[in-house]
């Protein structure tokens, strides 16, 4: 496993599979003449949750390259590849053997962005005695320390003042002036203005992101997954993401020049057989550090006032790149492992089948777990409004539904998706840095998409046999919840209207309720 190297070595570089460009910290002053790489792939990191095929062939396309990346400087690279673990073994049983046979002076790492590989690479080094030295990830815009600094001035958590600190921090869309300290347009905010569905007419013509067609080191890994996980959900059919730096750029060039105006207004419309909208699709190039969010946030100002692109738009990219997701990671390592055990509800539903297959009767279900079947992707709405909600409405259980969203999207890495899921979604931590429960009923998603038409169900309907399960979920939740809910400003006026139905109403949507849970995996 380890010809032609050295019995022993000055640092060993470790380099994890989101952790792919040239700046990691914990390249820094590397030496080929006594340094090496190790990069190690792992069947362990693909059944830890059970992943589409997609993320797989991502993750492991991108190291693959990055591999060459690094070997086209001239950088010894010991990787450990799929194709050579004829026995399969975990993630932690590779690094045991390299550190036990190459006998490093120093393990060097960029901290891992996940509580359970960092515990993993304290305890493999401490059992090979083998020093480890942790480097701050510097490929973010807030380092965790500095987060915690925020949050712990603050009574609540709440993204919208740590955006603003952000912008001001970074002068990002500030207004010239004696402080520079006002946003552009005098607003903040412009979310107001963001919430557009694409209407009866449907959203027209929206140009295709750039794609890439699989070269040869991807083409072999596509094979690999192929004929490795060929149980695992999802399809390949479809894959064609940017698996390298300049691919990355590509993708931020062309959302730029190309969507980036039409992107605000509509970033919450669904449609069917639209999968990508108008959107991004920067979040896996971002969270594999192919691509810096400084560059995506300059990119973004910069197009801003040179073309003089709609503030609005521009404003609602940035707010999801310099604030959802600086402030979800500084929440993940702030909240940690308690984020992941959280359960303000108590529920203990199980996950329906459907989730891994699509094969529901519920449209938006269909629509939302079938493109994300087919692609590994969804936007931010179709998780947050549509299978997120649907979970948190039936009372599913939030680790199961966490494990989900990590294994089914190719930019998912656990920093990012658990905050966004249990916190956002399923306000599994009672609000910790949410003000309310992202919830609705059907009639919302019928307002942002056209997955209510022929659809088995009625929108409109509470309870009866076409009532949608979105809506009877919905008010059966509120009734359940009703005192707690009557006591949050942002939920009163849901716990009102609920009071204006009748007790023969109520007890209705509760006996429809009921009836749903025990068939859940047949709506």
């Amino acid at each position: 496993m380890t010809a032609g190297l050295p019995v022993t070595c000055r640092r060993l570089v470790l380099v994890l599979g989101d952790q792919l460009w040239l700046e990691n910290p914990a390249l820094e002053g590397f030496d080929p003449a006594c340094d090496r790489v190790l990069m190690i792939e792992a069947a362990s990191e693909a059944t830890h949750v059970w992943s589409h095929q997609a993320r797989i062939a991502l993750f492991l396309s991108a190291m693959r390259h990055f591999r060459k990346a690094l070997r086209d400087q001239g950088w010894p690279v010991l990787y450990l590849a799929l194709d050579d673990d004829n026995r399969p073994l975990s993630f932690q049983e590779r690094l045991a053997q390299v550190l036990g046979s190459l006998r490093p002076e120093t393990l060097w790492c960029c901290e891992p962005g996940e509580w359970r590989l960092l515990a993993l690479l304290q305890d493999t080094a401490a059992a090979c005695e083998v020093p480890l030295k942790l480097l701050p990830d510097t490929h973010f815009m807030c380092s965790r320390e500095e987060f915690a600094a925020w949050a712990g001035t603050r009574r609540e958590l709440r993204m919208e003042f740590f955006y603003r600190e952000m912008r001001q921090r970074h002068r990002v869309l500030m207004e010239e002036g004696e402080d520079g300290r006002q946003p552009a347009g005098g607003r903040w905010n412009f979310d107001a203005d963001n919430r557009l569905g694409y209407g009866p007419a449907g959203p027209g013509l929206i140009p295709e992101p750039l794609r890439f067609a699989p070269d040869a080191i991807t083409r072999e890994v596509l094979a690999l997954v192929r004929a490795r996980f060929a149980q695992h959900p999802g399809s390949l059919e479809h894959f064609a993401w940017p698996v390298t730096r300049e691919q990355g750029l590509a993708v931020l060039r062309d959302f730029i020049d190309v969507r980036l105006a039409a992107f605000g207004p509509f970033q919450d419309a669904m449609w069917t057989d639209t999968p990508w909208g108008w959107h991004a699709l920067l979040s896996s190039s971002l969270n594999l550090h192919l691509i810096h969010p400084r560059e995506v946030v300059d990119a973004a100002q910069a197009a801003w006032r040179r073309h003089r692109l709609p503030l609005q738009s521009v404003e609602g990219f940035i707010r999801q790149v310099l604030g959802w997701r600086e402030f979800m990671r500084g929440v993940y390592w702030l909240d940690m492992p308690q984020l992941g055990q959280d359960n303000h509800f108590g529920h203990q539903g199980k996950l329906p089948a459907w989730y891994w297959t699509a094969d529901t009767r519920m449209n938006c279900m269909r629509q939302a777990v079938g493109q994300t079947l087919a692609h590994g992707f969804a936007h931010h709405i179709q998780r947050l409004m549509v299978t997120g909600q649907f979970a948190l409405i039936a009372g599913i259980r939030p680790q199961e539904v966490c494990d989900w969203y990590l294994a089914v999207y190719v930019d998912a890495v656990e920093w990012a998706e658990l905050p966004n899921t249990a916190g956002m979604a399923l306000f599994a931590n009672g609000g910790r840095f949410t003000s309310k429960p992202y919830i609705a009923s059907g009639q919302y998603i019928k307002r942002m998409s056209n997955y209510c038409e022929g659809c088995a169900y009625r929108p409109e309907q509470r309870h009866g046999q076409l009532a949608c399960p979105v809506t009877t979920f919905y008010w059966a939740f509120l009734d359940r919840h009703q005192r707690w809910l009557a006591g949050n400003p942002r939920t009163a006026m849901m716990v009102r209207n609920l009071s204006r139905l009748s007790s023969s109403e109520r007890e209705s949507i509760r006996h429809h309720a009921a009836y749903l849970e025990q068939r859940i995996d047949r709506l």
